[in-house]
């Protein structure tokens, strides 16, 4: 079952039936759903979809080839005798003869790209000589490492670019969609799937609405033949050297070992060299910069480094650590002994980033049309779970309570006891909103603060249209 991605697939379908070529980048993260996307968009319609591989180029342009030789029912093709991309791309567009445009869609563009450095030339060529003119082919070119696509294809220093008519930058699920894989669970159990698999439909078609949220932990990820529990090893491997040093990384960061000062030392990694590894791993989706949400420019000393993908901030907090004692005790016991203890403070630590996702969709509801950032703040002395800085000089200020709660008014304690160490350069309004997993109360506690709960959040007038 094919969910989401209406938007995406609508960009494509106009690019497809307009009266011009396109050439459409799209990008994004491993597993995130970009290959399924272009199939999905070239079912039915003629094109030529290539998966680059870590290969010789010149196996991977007969492999183009042998596969435009079927999709096009051109036999001669497969035995073209091609001496390069060029070449082969032009024996390909020159024998289609077909009315509705020629889509080439090149998956995993970065590895052809390291096999044949002169592609984006030859593309670029291609492009300028006959195909932009032509009214007839729909270049895709879809990458898994963003760093690369940003550079090589999007970059000012490529030959691509400015060539493009468009691009898709594939984002994983928001919590609302990645809901959908699941519509049969509570929505706690919703919740509690989306901290484990983020918004990757890979990994949420993996956890089954007929087992509970735990029991697909230990059959997804514990067993060592479960289908997720080498899952990080295998991203690592495919795209990184080294991968000792960003396992370290990636370790310390789980543990909230959030600075680099931090990180240097539980890595032993010197921080001018860890520099490097936390790029890479930015430049992957993996990791993410925080800073503490005031309005003011951060400074370097503020920054905090988070995992930013779900389900390696759980292998790295729970899997890793104790794959020892998964193997000699199973994982039955390991999740008895070693991870369900640890469940409910980490799905709060989850629970508030799911409540900064839906801050905005919450302005958009109550009619709010400003713009806004959201985040969090933090100092030596407070934890701010949630700052909603808004252009019409209205700063909100949330606390999240994921488990049990004393009831609203020790929340609201607790939070003006936060409101009031909060720096507030700008000097805006202050409003308060409180965060549950259950109701406390509708509309306002004593006119002060807005509450929501898990079925405020997962409304479904939230969606974006």
């Amino acid at each position: 079952m094919f969910i989401g991605r209406e938007r995406e697939l609508a960009v494509l379908e106009t690019a497809f039936s307009s009266g011009a070529s396109a050439f459409l980048p799209i990008y994004g993260r491993r597993r995130v759903g970009k290959s399924e996307l272009i199939l999905r968009f070239m079912r039915g319609k003629p094109g030529v979809y290539f998966l680059g591989k870590q290969s010789a180029a010149h196996l991977q342009i007969r492999e183009f080839l042998q596969e435009a030789a079927g999709l096009l029912a051109e036999p001669l093709l497969a035995t073209f005798p091609a001496d390069g991309w060029k070449s082969a791309l032009l024996a390909v567009t020159g024998r289609w003869r077909g009315s509705e445009k020629l889509i080439l869609a090149f998956d995993e563009f970065q590895w052809m790209a390291e096999a044949s450095p002169d592609l984006p030339s030859v593309l670029q060529e291609r492009w300028d000589r006959e195909w932009k003119a032509s009214g007839r082919v729909v270049l895709i070119l879809c990458g898994s490492y963003v760093g690369f696509m940003e550079r090589e294809v999007l970059g000012a220093r490529s030959p691509l670019f400015g060539r493009r008519t468009g691009q898709i930058l594939l984002k994983p699920f928001g919590y609302l969609e990645a809901g959908a894989f699941h519509p049969q669970y509570s929505l706690v159990d919703r919740a509690r799937a989306y901290f484990i698999c983020g918004g990757i439909p890979l990994y949420l078609r993996n956890f089954s609405e007929k087992r509970s949220v735990e029991a697909n932990i230990a059959e997804t990820l514990l067993d060592e033949y479960g289908p997720l529990h080498r899952e990080p090893d295998f991203l690592l491997r495919e795209e990184l050297r080294d991968v000792h040093n960003y396992y370290g990384v990636l370790l310390a960061v789980a543990h909230r070992h959030l600075t680099n000062r931090e990180i240097s030392e539980q890595t032993g990694v010197g921080e001018r060299s860890l520099h490097y590894y936390l790029k890479q791993l930015c430049d992957l989706g993996y990791l993410a910069q925080r800073y503490p949400l005031t309005g003011a420019a951060p400074t370097a000393r503020h920054v905090r480094y988070v995992l930013d993908d779900p389900l390696l901030r759980f292998w790295f907090r729970f899997v890793y650590p104790n794959t020892s004692y998964l193997r000699q005790m199973g994982p039955s016991r390991a999740m008895a002994d070693r991870i369900r203890p640890d469940l409910p403070s980490y799905f709060g630590s989850c629970f508030e980033q799911l409540c900064r996702e839906a801050l905005p969709s919450l302005y958009r509801k109550e009619g709010s049309a400003v713009a806004s950032q959201v985040g969090e703040y933090w100092d030596k002395k407070t934890q701010i779970d949630v700052v909603g800085y808004r252009d019409d000089g209205w700063t909100d200020l949330g606390e999240c309570k994921w488990g049990q709660v004393r009831g609203a008014p020790a929340i609201m304690a607790e939070l003006e006891e936060k409101v009031a160490c909060y720096p507030n350069p700008r000097n805006a309004t202050i409003g308060r909103r409180i965060f549950t997993r259950q109701r406390l109360t509708s509309g306002k506690i004593a006119g002060k603060a807005r509450c929501h709960c898990l079925d405020d959040l997962y409304d479904p007038s939230l969606a974006e249209r």
